[in-house]
């Protein structure tokens, strides 16, 4: 039976299944998880076989129910679940939250309810979220073995850019722009019998975004997104990216259509292990569903490069770096972040594309690096306006949400919130010890010592030591007591507010290796290459973690206007920013690495180590949680709370409504051409030619832009990169839009600190 409590993003499942939905029965001439072998076997030439959704659903609900298993497993998150920053303001969040975001969450009393249904031998299927994407466990049962999928990919677009949007088949809409002229692509009206707009709603909900308009979106086929790849949210939940691969869509998809014809698809499932030997599911159980489940020997499989940016001073030649995106003045090799010149009438615009904040090792420090040689080439160049695209920004490494927007503005202050997390014993613990140790150390970078060494990775510039972070007024700490508190509030504690100190020679510790603009070596940098009138930010929806810190900061500090794309087929303003806004995820791995070094590292003698672990440190020795995690998934929970400056009140920004500046919706030619995105943004903010169907950027926002003379003098390599961007334009086709993207962190290496995983 499948006992599924999807909560925070969490979905904690019983390592059984036993039918627990009313499915059509099927006979079996051998058992289901037997025919998936001989299929798998079959496909030996498949990089990943695929079976029928249905056969694979029959196959993990015959695996038998281990009951001590799966309470155990429930008992051995407990201690982790403490370190998640909001589970009081979860199940009592404001009511503006709950009127327009999401309902309340109890995550301790669906723990509860989960386990007394366990204990009572009651399966009842259950699926409730919090919509944090920080926070999430993916038990081996729904992640490990299959994958479920659609074989069609969905858009939702305008008409014409005012009227509500609709949903269409992509590949109609690919072969109405692409093929022949006289195909006109119908929208769908109807999806396995329910209305095409309720369903995807309902649908969108099994996303991590917090925000209904970000879900929706992300149901979706987005160039954005696509252009991540593996990494990403792959061609939108409803095909089976992001979390919606852990989602059985039911043995077939029926779509019906506005012209009256309907079409129905197989759905299918992704086979991500071995069936070698499985005959039945007690042999599937235990292959995979146990402490010694195989390990896979796998390496993962590098990102394709085509472009890697090269230290000239001028724009250098690039491949196009996605699918609907024009030729880059500078991109980073995994389409991280890039930089984008428009023409003819908008030729005065530069385009910053930040799809990702950096969750690669390799990618640090060449992400920094273009950021800052596309703006100093877009200056050169005599660019007047700039926009910045963050659209499918999950996140990644804190710092270079800092580090962008000081590059932005480098004469402005690099805070516009403090952070906390709880105040309970284990952090208690932890930070006494770890602070207790680094007293007297010195911080330098790379010391000789070995042994000076290893603390300086491990304790010296950890948040646990009190000598890392500033408080809000930008001092030092005096001891951890101080910066520990804690704060009483909602019946639960919080630790005082505290703040990176940027000018710390440990930055690159925390920050993947770079030091951030106007600190550090860098100190000097005050450059402003744009007003903030002059910029616009662009998203759809999907910024979380340290997307939302940038966002934070260019909204509150510099003023810089937000523009939302697509959303719900509704009229109103949407967020801007629909994620998690959460400003550090913990895995799990490393809460209990902390725990277990403090107990072995950090204590003087036997009789100390005994007595720490006889605190709530001694939780943390279960390999439980770890064993039982679905292969190639995230294990985390959101660590710290961002708080505003001067928000008394000390609400998380994940419970604070934000609406953005204007909202644009999607049309069919924004979905295979970005640069229609760029234009639309660029009309509704300089060009006099609103596209907003809510909210307004006002008249003239930031002084028109002209048409640039066409006989005006360009450098060589502008003109160069007009002729590629006109036969980019004229050589597109089907073909370049990929239908086979879909989300594989196994060959990613995912490791931001301030990452929504898909």
């Amino acid at each position: 039976m499948l006992l599924r409590g999807s909560i925070a993003g969490l979905s904690i499942a019983s390592i059984a299944l036993a039918n627990p939905l009313h499915l059509s029965p099927r006979d079996y001439a051998a058992s289901p998880c037997a025919e998936v072998s001989a299929s798998v076997a079959a496909q030996s030439a498949a990089a990943t076989p695929t079976v029928p959704a249905q056969l694979a659903y029959d196959c993990l609900t015959s695996v038998p129910l281990n009951k001590s298993a799966a309470l155990e497993l429930v008992d051995s998150v407990v201690p982790y679940f403490r370190w998640q920053s909001t589970t009081v303001w979860l199940k009592d969040p404001p009511q503006e939250y709950v009127e327009k975001i999401q309902e309340p969450v109890d995550i301790w009393g669906g723990l509860d309810d989960i386990k007394s249904k366990l204990e009572g031998d009651e399966y009842d299927n259950e699926y409730e979220s919090t919509h944090d994407g920080h926070f999430v466990y993916v038990p081996d049962v729904l992640g490990t073995v299959f994958n479920w999928a659609r074989k069609i990919a969905l858009v939702s677009v305008s008409e014409d850019g005012k009227a509500l949007p609709k949903p269409y088949v992509y590949s109609d809409v690919l072969a109405e722009s692409f093929g022949n002229a006289s195909f006109t692509a119908s929208p769908i009206k109807s999806i396995d019998g329910q209305s095409a707009k309720d369903y995807l709603e309902n649908w969108a909900q099994f996303g991590s975004l917090q925000d209904r308009d970000a879900l929706y979106n992300n149901v979706f086929y987005e160039l954005a997104i696509v252009s991540l790849g593996s990494s990403g949210a792959g061609m939108g939940t409803f095909t089976g990216g992001g979390r919606g691969r852990w989602v059985y869509p039911g043995a077939e998809t029926e779509l019906e259509f506005e012209n009256g014809t309907t079409v129905t698809y197989e759905n299918y499932a992704r086979v991500l292990v071995s069936f070698s030997g499985v005959t039945d599911g007690v042999s599937l159980y235990q292959k995979w569903f146990t402490a010694n489940k195989p390990t896979t020997t796998e390496e993962p499989e590098a990102p394709a490069n085509s472009t890697t940016a090269t230290p000239s001073s001028t724009p250098t030649a690039a491949a196009t770096p996605a699918p609907g995106y024009p030729p880059p003045v500078y991109r980073e090799a995994h389409n991280l972040i890039g930089g984008y010149y428009l023409t003819d009438d908008y030729s005065d615009i530069a385009v910053l594309s930040v799809p990702s904040f950096v969750s690669l090792g390799s990618a640090e420090i060449p992400f920094q690096q273009i950021g800052e040689k596309f703006l100093a080439a877009a200056k050169a160049a005599g660019k007047k306006k700039l926009i910045v695209d963050v659209s499918a920004n999950g996140g990644g490494t804190i710092l270079q949400g800092y580090d962008l927007y000081k590059q932005l503005f480098g004469n402005l202050s690099a805070y516009a919130a403090g952070d906390r997390f709880r105040a309970f014993e284990s952090t208690d613990i932890i930070g006494t010890k770890f602070s207790e140790k680094a007293e007297g150390l010195p911080r330098v970078l790379d010391p000789a010592n070995a042994t000076l060494a290893e603390l300086e990775y491990d304790v010296i510039p950890s948040l646990f030591n009190y000598q890392t972070d500033e408080d809000i007024e930008g001092n030092n700490f005096p001891s951890w007591d101080a910066k520990f508190g804690p704060l009483h509030q909602k019946g639960d504690n919080f630790t005082n507010l505290f703040r990176w100190n940027l000018s710390d020679v440990l930055t690159p510790y925390n920050s993947g290796g770079i030091y951030v603009h106007g600190f550090g070596p860098l100190a000097n940098y005050t450059a402003t290459p744009f007003a903030a009138e002059d910029i616009i930010v662009v998203t759809d929806g999907y910024c979380a973690s340290t997307c939302t810190i940038f966002s934070e900061l260019m909204r509150q500090r510099a003023g810089v206007k937000y523009v939302s794309l697509g959303g719900r087929p509704r009229e109103g303003i949407s967020q801007a920013v629909g994620g998690v806004k959460g400003t550090n995820d913990y895995p799990w791995d490393y809460i209990q690495s902390l725990a277990q070094y403090t107990v072995l590292n950090l204590s003087s003698t036997p009789e100390e180590a005994a007595q720490l672990n006889s605190t709530e440190l001694s939780e943390y020795w279960s390999s439980t949680p770890f064993d039982r995690l679905a292969i190639g998934s995230a294990i985390n929970v959101n660590f710290r709370d961002g708080i505003r400056d001067g928000d008394e009140t000390n609400t998380p920004l994940q419970f604070v409504y934000e609406p953005s500046d204007c909202r644009i919706l999607y049309t069919k030619e924004m979905t295979v051409d970005v640069t229609a995105i760029w234009k639309a943004v660029a009309d509704s903010a300089w060009g006099g030619k609103s596209h907003c169907i809510a909210g307004d950027l006002g008249s003239g926002y930031g002084g028109g832009y002209k048409k640039r003379a066409s006989n005006r003098q360009m450098s060589v390599e502008e003109r160069s990169l007009v002729r590629r961007t006109e036969m980019w334009k004229r050589s597109r086709s089907v073909a370049d839009y990929p239908m086979d993207v879909w989300t594989d962190l196994t060959k990613s290496n995912l490791d931001g600190n301030g990452i929504m995983y898909p």
